[in-house]
This record gives structure tokens, sequence and C-alpha cells, in this order.
């Protein structure tokens, strides 16, 4: 790992030594930047992000934290004795530091799959309504009439867009929380 202090930081964040500090972090497992300063920690997130092409997770605890999370892809925020900044700037919350891996290996995981294959299911719930307007359009010699009722396309979106999405949310979890803990590499 390599643990860099903010005055350090303030020198490689310069364009000079950009690209070698990236070469040098992308060796490395884990990179730990203390004592930086809030503009340090979201110049750092936007750089590892535009170079090296990243998703990035940022954590933070406070107030000092907030315009780290909001650069990053995914912002977590640990509400706790520093106040509750963080959290509100944040796209996850927990309550101490521990729960993140649960957050990212567990929960990660299924709301990945889940909406996947959300994504699919919408895919193909509009191409079954569409191709059935098509081939209707050939029933009436492309006279533009309608096929349903207007109350029956609502319906048709409200049953097939609400519940399901409901039902699959609450419901799908292809592989249990235990598993997932013990082979992080499933995420």
């Amino acid at each position: 790992g390599l643990v860099i202090d903010g005055r350090t930081l303030e020198h490689v964040l310069h364009d000079s030594l950009q690209n070698i500090f990236l070469e040098l972090t992308e060796k490395c497992r884990a990179v730990v930047c203390c004592q930086a300063t809030p503009l340090q920690k979201s110049v750092l997130v936007k750089l590892v992000r535009s170079k090296l092409k990243a998703m990035t997770l940022a954590v933070g605890d406070g107030a000092n934290d907030v315009s780290m999370i909001q650069v990053a892809d995914t912002g977590v925020g640990i509400s706790g004795q520093e106040g509750m900044q963080a959290v509100m700037a944040s796209d996850f919350a927990i309550s101490q530091f521990r729960h993140l891996r649960k957050l990212l290996l567990v929960h990660g995981h299924w709301c990945y799959t889940r909406l996947t294959n959300m994504v699919l299911y919408f895919f193909y719930k509009n191409v079954t309504y569409v191709n059935l307007l098509f081939w209707y359009q050939f029933f009436c010699g492309f006279s533009g009439t309608s096929m349903t009722d207007y109350w029956i396309l609502i319906l048709f979106n409200l049953l097939f867009t609400s519940v399901p999405p409901i039902i699959y949310g609450v419901l799908d979890k292809d592989i249990s929380a235990e598993i997932l803990m013990e082979l992080p590499q499933l995420y």
C-alpha cells in the first residue's frame, strides 16, 4: 500500500507529476491519503476517474468529505460524531465503517443483478407492446386507428411497470448473503 500526506499530495497533483503518481497507485493494492484538504480529496477522485477511467467509491464521515463524495461515482456517508453532512451528500449511508463490506459485496451484487434483469424486463415489455401495435396496423390497413383505449394502455403500463419491479426487488436474491460475504469474487 501507499500512504501519502496532504503536503506531498499537493505536489503530486501538479500536472507534471500526475502520470507518475497514477502509475505508482496502479501498482498498489490500496492508497491512503491522510491530512488532505477537501479540495485535494475531490481533485484526487476526479483525477482517478478521468485518467484511469475507473469507477470510484468515496467514503467519508464529515463535512470535509462532501466534495469528494459528490465527485465520486458512488458516495458513501458514515453517520457519526462529525455530523450528517456526508450522509446528506452521499448515495448510500451506513452507521459504521464495518458495514461497508456488506454494502458493497451483498447489496451491491443484488442491486446489480436486479437492475440488469429489470432493464431486460422493461425492454421486452415494450417490445411486446410495440410488436402488437405493429401487427395490428397490418390488420387495419395502416389507417391509424387505435387498437386499445387509453385507459387500457395506462393500466397496462401501470400493472406491468409497477408491480413486477416491487415484487422482484423484494424477493430476488440470486445468492445468499452468507455466500456473497465468503466469496467476494462474485461481486
